[in-house]
């Protein structure tokens, strides 16, 4: 793991560089159109940047998303998209975000975090299937994928509930 990473909230002067990681890592405008879609909508929780010299390498938003069920919402978080340049992967920087974002989501107060990602991925930070906890992403997707963890113990519970992600999410 890198020691010499800086883990920051994201900046203005920073939208072009982050735009720059989620192209290069994901290698398409899509996740980049997404998060300044997100930032010009006031749809985002929390934004962090990775810097090594200086240099923004990596990044991760969280934003809000609404659990239905059975007539009542929650809002709980939704972790999307976390993104580092090709050259800097597998260095733990994309572990140190998102250790930095949960720290400063469970500290704001925020009850949950929901994630579709790679099962293997996930879970080392606390992450489980987000159907023991009675709930399903939106859209359809393998069971395993999609996750959730609590930041505030029994925030979720068990009532069966659906998450709903911003409607930016559905040029994704």
């Amino acid at each position: 793991m890198r020691s010499d990473t800086l883990v920051r909230t994201e900046q203005l002067h920073d939208a072009e560089a982050v735009r720059r990681v989620n192209v290069l890592a994901f290698g398409r405008a899509a996740e980049g159109a997404l998060v300044d879609a997100l930032r010009g909508a006031d749809g985002v929780t929390l934004s962090l940047v990775a810097e090594v010299d200086g240099q923004v390498v990596g990044h991760i938003l969280f934003s809000p998303v609404e659990i239905d069920r059975d007539g009542g919402h929650d809002i709980a978080v939704g972790l999307a998209p976390m993104a580092v340049l090709p050259e800097h992967q597998r260095h733990g920087i994309g572990s140190k975000l998102i250790r930095a974002g949960l720290d400063r989501l469970r500290e704001a107060g925020h009850g949950a975090v929901v994630v579709l990602g790679h099962p293997d991925y996930y879970p080392r930070f606390g992450f489980t299937r987000a159907s023991r906890f009675g709930l399903r992403w939106e859209a359809e997707c393998p069971d395993e994928a999609f996750m959730a963890l609590e930041l505030r113990e029994g925030f979720l519970g068990t009532q069966p509930g659906v998450i709903r992600y911003r409607p930016e999410f559905s040029a994704v």
